[in-house]
């Protein structure tokens, strides 16, 4: 039961209130409780990648001229632009930070979406809100505690980032600046998931939405790096992804780019706050469609996929226009040839040696079997969602068998990641053969990309046995997920060694396309996949739900 608003003053129509705030101490408390676990290990995450980073560039490149030869090779080619951004200095700290800027300000952005839809949006699904508001709970208290726990969350990034830097041997400015350029990236996402927790009525929308302009800043972002050296790209600007690296730490720190992350992120949350007042607890602004259960959603697989559906249209509009980017891209890879031998390694490290344009199209395919890889562990980890907020058991307690109404959510986990990666390998080949003149070029790209399938339902099916035999301990998926990318994004550039890229199942795919396609790693990494799925389900057809 929906728990409905008091009375509308005058107060509420302007977006504040005397008693609004009432009880954000104790929610903020309750908040950082929950999050003792999640939110360390994710900071802690980001600030050992730092210094890592930091160590792998003195160990690869100790000299001033090797990093200024790396530095030259990366700003010399579109194609690693787009991938890292550019590099603005090319001493220890502005190499270091050009390695993981982008990435870190993406695990940071995805953090403070966590913590912020988990304690808005979440608590009213499930329904917790509407008992906390019974007692002494103003109608924005827990909206503040939420951006509160998100602020706690990024200052501490903030802090051992910039601690961690400082103590390999960083100048304390720039580590300062690389800090501060995380920290403040994640509090601009904070803001736009607190404003998608007030628009939708799940917190999967909302996350969807948070996704989708994550998504959409990292194409602009890489757009307007490919467009421009200096990262003076009108395309860049309109990302905040690319103000962390226009802050320009280690190279004539720019402090006063905090205050568009700062202007953005307030004025997120205060249509937040304005939006907050307008609607019911559990309700959202856009309403969902009201109707009977019957026709195509009147069955457990027709309800997953109504209940996903939007999911996978977000993550397939999102990757087909990153393909169509990175396909287009794709061409400028052959200016590699030359003098920038340290750009080809990397590329070839991620794509294979194949060839140089094969080898790039070879690490985009890859790049995006690991983000897709988030979508089916999430796909997956939407039945611990129904199961924990109570919407499984009434569906169990009927007629539906458990793994009938499983292997409905498995199916778009599956046959869904799948289809995306289709959608995005269409879309690279598509860009790359308009780009380079070869328009049958789409079939072999579109064949790369979904080769890397089996290595994403290798970690479905690791999410599947966590959902079946550690219910309490499926957020340990996501730390799966998330190594993987890490791996694929950081490793070929840091050259770590080989038993730590095995870790990640896609290390074992062959570079398609231009590499050779061996059968034995597919067949292995789908009968990992195969038997993790069915013990998952085995151990979840006997365990107790909920």
């Amino acid at each position: 039961m929906t728990a409905l608003a008091p009375p509308r003053t005058a107060a509420d129509r302007t977006g504040a209130s005397r008693h609004d705030l009432v009880g954000t101490g104790a929610l903020l408390r309750l908040a950082l409780r929950r999050d003792r676990v999640l939110v360390p290990v994710w900071v802690l995450v980001l600030a050992l990648l730092a210094v890592q980073n930091a160590a792998a560039v003195e160990q690869f490149y100790p000299t001033a001229a090797e990093r200024a030869e790396l530095t030259a090779s990366m700003n010399a080619n579109t194609s690693m632009r787009a991938l890292y951004g550019p590099a603005f200095s090319s001493s220890l700290g502005g190499l270091a930070v050009w390695e993981m800027l982008t990435l870190g300000s993406v695990l940071a952005a995805l953090m403070s979406m966590v913590v912020v839809v988990r304690h808005t949006r979440e608590e009213e699904e499930t329904g917790r809100q509407e008992m906390l508001s019974s007692a002494m709970v103003g109608r924005r208290a827990p909206l503040t505690s939420a951006l509160l726990a998100a602020v706690v969350a990024n200052a501490a990034v903030a802090a051992l980032v910039a601690l961690g830097l400082l103590g390999s041997g960083l100048p304390a400015a720039g580590s300062l600046a690389a800090g501060l350029a995380l920290g403040g990236t994640g509090l601009v996402f904070a803001a736009v998931a607190a404003l998608a927790a007030q628009l939708t009525e799940s917190a999967r929308l909302a996350k969807g939405l948070t996704g989708a302009a994550l998504g959409a800043a990292f194409v602009l972002r890489a757009a307007g790096d490919a467009d421009r050296a200096d990262g003076s790209s009108p395309l860049a600007w309109a990302s905040p992804l690319a103000w962390a690296r226009n802050l320009r730490p280690y190279a004539d720190e720019r402090f006063w780019v905090l205050l568009p992350m700062a202007a953005l992120a307030v004025a997120g949350a205060a249509a937040a706050y304005a939006l907050a007042g307008r609607r019911d607890i559990g309700a959202g602004l856009l309403a969902a469609r009201p109707g009977p259960a019957a026709g195509r959603i009147g069955g457990p697989h027709g309800l997953a996929w109504r209940l996903q559906r939007g999911s996978l249209l977000g993550w397939g509009t999102g990757l087909a226009l990153a393909g169509l980017v990175f396909g287009g891209m794709a061409e400028g890879a052959g200016d590699l040839l030359g003098d920038n031998q340290q750009s080809r390694e990397i590329i070839e490290r991620m794509g294979g040696a194949q060839g140089i344009t094969d080898a790039f199209l070879a690490a985009m395919a890859g790049l995006f079997g690991m983000i897709t890889a988030i979508q089916a562990a999430g796909a997956v980890l939407r039945m611990r969602g129904e199961e924990t907020s109570g919407r499984a058991e009434p569906v169990l307690a009927g007629a539906v068998h458990r793994l009938r109404w499983a292997a409905g959510h498995l199916l778009v986990a599956f046959a869904g990641s799948a289809a995306l990666l289709a959608v995005c390998g269409l879309a690279m080949g598509t860009g790359y053969g308009l780009a380079a003149g070869e328009p049958g070029a789409v079939w072999r790209v579109t064949g790369g990309v979904l080769a890397q399938a089996p290595a994403v339902w290798a970690l479905a099916g690791a999410t599947v046995l966590l959902f079946g035999v550690l219910p309490g301990a499926t957020g340990a998926a996501w730390g799966l997920v998330g190594g993987a990318l890490v791996l694929g994004w950081l490793g070929p550039a840091l050259d770590l060694p080989q038993p730590v890229m095995n870790l990640t199942p896609f290390t074992h795919l062959p570079k398609l396309p231009g590499g050779d396609p061996a059968a034995a790693p597919y067949l292995w990494l789908l009968l990992v996949a195969a038997a993790a799925t069915a013990t998952g389900l085995a151990a979840f057809r006997r365990r107790d739900v909920g």
